[in-house]
């Protein structure tokens, strides 16, 4: 199965878990891999029903923490001097 269809297939439950923002495709020790964007790591191990899996359909998941996401385009709007 190609990387795109496993994204597909396992990016809804991937978001679904704690702390995910965002599932992509990406390199792992020049590989495809999955990526799974994260907000923070969590200090404490998941329960294994919401742990981020090593693997998915035979392709490595990457998990990387990328911190808070902020809309660009309310951002322009404040850096314009718009309010909503």
């Amino acid at each position: 199965m190609s990387i795109d269809l496993v994204k597909k297939k396992y990016e809804e439950m991937l978001m679904n878990l704690p702390g995910v923002v965002g599932v992509g495709i990406g390199l792992k020790s020049k590989k495809k891999a999955i990526k799974v964007f994260v907000g923070r790591l969590p200090e404490e191990r998941p329960q294994p029903e919401q742990a981020i899996p090593k693997s998915l359909d035979g392709y490595e998941v990457d998990v990387e923490e990328i911190g808070t996401l902020e809309c660009l385009e309310k951002r322009r709007g404040l850096l314009e001097g718009r309010r909503e």
